[in-house]
């Protein structure tokens, strides 16, 4: 039975480019919803900061770090917000957010428009299929167009983007919106905005709003044959038009466009009628799970609160009171003191205390309703696990985790801080997939990898405060890859006798090079020259041998194995003897396979004033970068690049200096792309001497 709770429930993200007004926006959404009593600002001189950056650096810093999660209620309706980062390093965490909404506004600054970081949200909820409202922020700014907004929305995000408002003045002049749904003025009054008067449109406004209403209900008209009918009888209700636009937003073929100034505390009302108006509720959106027990059969689930429990953990953090699981309840409803089964970890648990989150603060309940966002205590899990009520054993369908592409050496100070290190690293590699850490063999050093400088930097300072960890950072390390260029034929044998049982495998075959893929094997032996029991063995051992490629020791990636031929001894063949075989057949023709060294190449966006364009050229040209595009709209220029991640190192100081700190950018990974023969051999040197160091030792 689905309740009513759960149909009038709301689970939405705010995603934007970074600096775009997401956190400002839900800190209005909060007052104006009566969740708290007084405005924060992100760089408030109250020395408070938003409400929903409730981490230390998070107010210092001015962004927002990790994604927080609050609850709030408007027209009865119960909302779910999830505040998440803009900036790209900490892409894991809108990531793993859009894997449980059912809706986002995709805030956009009425100045810069669609960004760099725009463009990456919306592919993230193109890939998690996320109906969204596009609010369109800062119209009070000096420089702001939201019809150049809305003209983006779908050239660069090819999104079917409709005004349902148009601003009463822009720039300073800017006072209020004209809803072309209802045909009335909004004006914001009282000291934060709270009274919204609704008025006659202006008169100079009449005619262009008419204009803007006719486009508005010809495209919205296709979602409804009714409202089509109505629009030539010229009898059109706002009823019709309300249904049209909710089903063309929960279908992803429509993305109704709103706009205000949330800083200025107007437009935000408008905004919340809209979520709970066109956003889907959790019966709306297919959700699938896989049966563990009938050979991960997809079976769909339902919001409905009489059903057994299926739920998934999508992010943990580590508080002062033990570990806080948030999750989102995709069917059932759990209570305190039910029982759960962890379907990786394979355990039972009891749900000992169930909480509603506010940010940092939270509210016990007794128990959840369907589809909702809450938080567990005390649960020994990973982020990602699936929670079901015994007897189901589901899985949730994974969330897309990007590889890293950044690993710094840290160094403990002292004994203390090396303990309280090993702490902090086990809790950060827990709470975040993409922050991975692990001890060289070689060099004995703890190495850390991240998304980007600014990422490995935030937990280095988190484990300065939080765990008193003081480390030392050895320079920032390109994550490398290594690939064979031509195809070349191996005939192998590994033999070892060294009394009794001895060891003996022999495999030919070839190796060639691929696209695509990191690697495939392809076993092409007949008459049984090479048992049938050995092949997975030979499988593992080419496996284990891309791990390290002997160029500069990074993982071997575009390589197809092909075994065709070989030969087996009836006492010293083995497992071990096939494995150990294959390792030795690919580093004894590596080398002969042209093997090249790749790197990150990352796709970069600078944006800042026009008169610093040649500046910015300059800069990208210096470190190997390719100009793809620039675009200049007014006194403002964006400019496109793919540039090596190994020359992006302080790019950030560079560009404020040559700017005078006007221009910003962003970049995530693009693709692999060969290094340069001068650069190549540089890199096989350095590895050489470093190897010589170790064995010299």
């Amino acid at each position: 039975m689905t309740t009513d709770a759960t149909v009038r429930m709301r689970n939405i993200g705010i995603s934007a480019h970074i600096d775009s007004g997401k956190t400002t926006l839900t800190e209005r959404i909060l007052y104006y919803c009566k969740k708290i009593h007084a405005i924060h600002e992100v760089h408030g001189k109250d020395g408070v900061g938003a409400t929903m950056d409730s981490m230390e650096l998070e107010r210092e810093r001015g962004i927002t770090i990790a994604s927080a999660a609050t609850n709030v209620t408007w027209l009865d309706h119960p909302i779910n917000i999830i505040d998440t980062p803009g900036h790209v390093d900490f892409t894991i965490e809108v990531e793993r957010s859009l894997r449980v909404l059912d809706g986002a506004i995709l805030v956009l600054s009425a100045v810069e428009g669609v960004q760099s970081q725009s463009i990456t949200v919306d592919r993230q909820l193109k890939r998690y299929g996320v109906p969204r409202l596009a609010f369109v922020n800062k119209v009070d700014r000096t420089g702001a167009s939201p019809f150049k907004v809305r003209d983006q929305l779908v050239e660069k995000l090819g999104l079917n983007a409709v005004l349902l408002q148009i601003p009463i003045g822009i720039e300073d002049r800017h006072q209020g919106i004209v809803d072309l749904v209802t045909m009335k003025a909004a004006y914001f009054d009282g000291d934060n905005g709270e009274v919204v008067r609704l008025e006659e449109i202006p008169s100079e406004l009449r005619a262009e709003a008419e204009t803007w209403r006719e486009r508005m209900l010809d495209a919205v008209s296709m979602f409804s044959d009714e409202l089509a009918e109505a629009f030539l009888a010229g009898e059109v209700t706002e009823e019709l038009v309300h249904e049209a636009v909710r089903k063309g937003t929960i279908s992803r073929e429509l993305c109704p466009v709103f706009l205000g100034s949330a800083y200025k505390n107007k437009g935000v009302q408008l905004l919340l009628d809209a979520i709970v108006r066109y956003l889907p509720n959790p019966t709306e959106r297919e959700n699938i799970a896989l049966d563990l027990d009938n050979e991960e059969k997809e079976v769909r689930l339902q919001a409905d609160s009489s059903l057994p429990t299926v739920a998934l953990a999508f992010k943990l953090e580590d508080g002062q009171y033990g570990q806080l699981t948030y999750i989102r309840v995709y069917q059932g409803a759990p209570k305190k003191g039910d029982e759960l089964y962890n379907s990786r970890a394979q355990r039972k648990f009891k749900v000992g205390r169930l909480v509603r989150m506010h940010a940092d603060h939270m509210e016990d309940i007794a128990e959840s309703e369907s589809g909702d966002i809450v938080a567990l205590f005390g649960v020994e899990c990973a982020t990602g696990d699936t929670f079901c009520a015994p007897p189901l054993n589901y899985s949730m369908t994974s969330m897309y985790v990007p590889n890293p592409v950044i690993s710094l050496a840290i160094t403990p100070k002292d004994k203390k801080s090396s303990d309280n290190m090993g702490k902090a690293l086990n809790r950060f590699t827990k709470e975040d997939p993409t922050f991975r850490s692990f001890v060289d063999p070689e060099s004995n050093e703890t190495i850390i990898q991240g998304m980007g400088e600014l990422h490995l930097d935030v937990y280095i300072e988190r484990m300065k405060r939080e765990y008193k960890a003081e480390v030392e950072t050895g320079k920032p390390q390109v994550a490398y890859r290594e690939a064979i260029s031509q195809k070349v034929e191996f005939d192998y044998t590994h033999k070892k006798q060294t009394g009794g049982a001895g060891q003996y495998g022999r495999i030919a075959g070839y190796i060639e090079p691929i696209d695509g893929k990191d690697y495939e094997f392809v076993n092409l032996i007949k008459g049984g020259v090479i048992p049938t029991e050995y092949i997975p063995a030979c499988d593992k051992g080419f496996k284990k041998a891309i791990e390290k490629g002997t160029l500069i020791g990074f993982p071997v990636v575009g390589v197809r194995v092909t075994i065709d031929d070989g030969s087996s001894h009836p006492v010293d063949s083995s497992d071990m003897a096939f494995q150990l075989a294959a390792i030795g057949a690919f580093r004894s023709v590596y080398l002969k396979a042209k093997p090249q060294i790749l790197e990150p190449i990352m796709r970069v966006a600078v944006e800042g004033p026009t008169e610093y364009q040649g500046n910015i050229f300059a800069s990208i040209n210096q470190r190997r970068g390719v100009i793809l595009s620039t675009t200049e709209d007014g006194n403002f220029s964006r400019v496109e690049a793919d540039v090596p991640l190994s020359e992006m190192f302080g790019y950030s100081t560079t560009l404020r200096s040559l700017t005078q700190g006007k221009a910003e950018f962003s970049m995530e990974f693009l693709k692999y792309g060969k290094v340069p023969t001068g650069i190549s051999e540089e890199l096989v040197r350095t590895f050489q001497d470093k190897n010589q160091k170790v064995v010299v030792r």
